[in-house]
This record gives C-alpha cells, structure tokens and sequence, in this order.
C-alpha cells in the first residue's frame, strides 16, 4: 500500500513533468509563430501565460506543504528542493516564450525580410534540451543530464553566430535593421531557455558525479547547505515579489529538515 507520503512525491514528480509540458509547449508556439509569422500562435503564448504561473505556484505550495508535514530525510528532501529549483527554471522559460512572443509580434508589423539566422534550428535544438532535462530529472540519468548541459554549448555558438551575422547584415541593409535586432533577441531569449534547461541538469548531474534520481536516489552531488540556500534565496524573492515579508512560508524550518531522522510515514 502506498503511504500519503509516497503519493505525495508522486504527485509533486507528475506536476512538474506538466508544468515542463507547458514551458516546452510555450517555446514551440512562440518559435513557430517566429517561422510562420503567425499571430494567433503569439497570443496563444501569451494567454497560456497564466496557466504557466498557475502551474508554478501550485507545486511551490505542494513541496513546502511536504516540507511543512513530512520532514523529509536527506535523499527525499534533496528531491523536492531539487523541484522547487527545477519549477522557477521552467517558469523563466515560459516567460522567454513570452519575450519571443513579444518580439514576433514587432516582427509581423514591418516587411518580410531575409535574415542570415537559422531561428528554427536554433529553437529545435532548445526544445530538445528542455525535454531532455526533464527526463534526466525524472529517470535520474546523469548521463543525459551531462549531455544537455554540453548542448548548452552549442546554442552558445549558435547564439554568438546569429550575433555576428544580424550586426554584419544591419552595417550593409540598414533598412533591416529593426528586424535584425527583433531576430537577435529572439536568438537570446532562445539561448536563455537554453541555458535554464542547463541549469536544471546542474542540479541533476553535480558537480561530483553523483547519479540523479527522481525521489529515489541521489539527485544532486551538491551539498544540502548550498540547496537549502538556494531554497532560501528563493523565499525571500518570492516573498518581495508577493509583497510579504521575507519568508513568506515562515513555518517551513529548512535548516531542521536537513537534519531530521526518517519519520513514520504511516
């Protein structure tokens, strides 16, 4: 039989895995939206918004209702704080969906012009990353985690790439000049997605080799001081954002969870 503890974990893993469907669902739309010069896929990103902080603060509230109830044990507590780390990385690639959303929408206002920037390969190769980083979290292959972070790489130079090509393109056509500069900030909001799902397989790989694990095993070979710090940094933030003070979940005692024995979880 399954105890309220393990369904709890469950559940909190399900979440997260719908929450990255959202984010990768977002940078798809905004992408093609960018390819096809469409508008209504720009405002389909931008209402879906919601749905995306929506997904967000739920499975804020599901893992510090865990925290709060549970007193998860060392292995466990890396998990959800790994989670929680996780849902703010895929929130911020929702809202770079938006910017390219935003940026396309400038775009399908001015001519139609030819750019020497591959915005659909680029946006593939991200895609893939963001799903990827979620299966490595969830199946706990640090292998993949490594191999996304090495992508990360990549769309660098991709990055650096569409630069060097928009600013040379905009000294010989100045006319394309603001499609250049709305291509290049795509072309950035693509790389910070990137580097979100990077940032994700950091916290499943570490930096000592540990396997990850979805609430089984290791997650991260980072200590629990330096998450629970990232924990707290993220309260506090959240807190201001909120206008609450700062620790909005002031029951949740992080630094008594890192040390607490297995409970009974009946």
């Amino acid at each position: 039989m399954r105890t309220r503890f393990q369904q709890q974990m469950e559940d909190l893993r399900e979440k997260l895995l719908r929450m990255g469907g959202l984010a990768e669902l977002a940078v798809d739309r905004a992408t093609q939206a960018y390819t096809e010069r469409d508008l209504t896929r720009c405002q389909l990103v931008l209402e879906n918004e919601s749905l995306i902080n929506a997904a967000e603060r739920e499975i804020d509230e599901m893992a510090f209702d865990i925290l709060a109830t549970q007193q998860p044990a060392a292995t466990d507590l890396r998990f959800i704080l790994a989670v929680t780390k996780i849902n703010a990385d895929l929130e911020r690639v929702g809202d770079q969906a938006v910017n390219i959303a935003e940026r396309v929408m400038d775009l399908i206002e001015l001519p139609a012009v030819d750019l020497p920037v591959d915005i659909a390969r680029m946006a593939t190769a991200v895609s893939a990353m963001v799903r990827r980083a979620l299966e490595s979290f969830v199946e706990g292959k640090a292998e993949l985690a490594q191999a996304v972070l090495e992508m990360d790489h990549v769309v660098d130079r991709m990055r650096d790439e569409a630069f060097i090509m928009l600013v040379r393109k905009m000294n010989e056509e100045p006319q394309v000049t603001q499609q250049a500069l709305d291509a290049l900030l795509v072309a950035r909001n693509l790389e910070r997605v990137a580097a979100g799902a990077g940032a994700g397989c950091g916290t499943v790989s570490g930096s000592d080799g540990q396997r990850g694990c979805a609430g089984g095993g290791e997650v991260t070979g980072r200590s629990l001081t330096e998450m629970t710090g990232d924990m707290t940094a993220t309260l506090s933030r959240k807190g201001r954002c909120m206008g609450r003070s700062e620790r909005p979940f002031p029951f949740v005692r992080i630094e008594f969870f890192a040390n607490a024995p297995e409970p009974s979880r009946a």
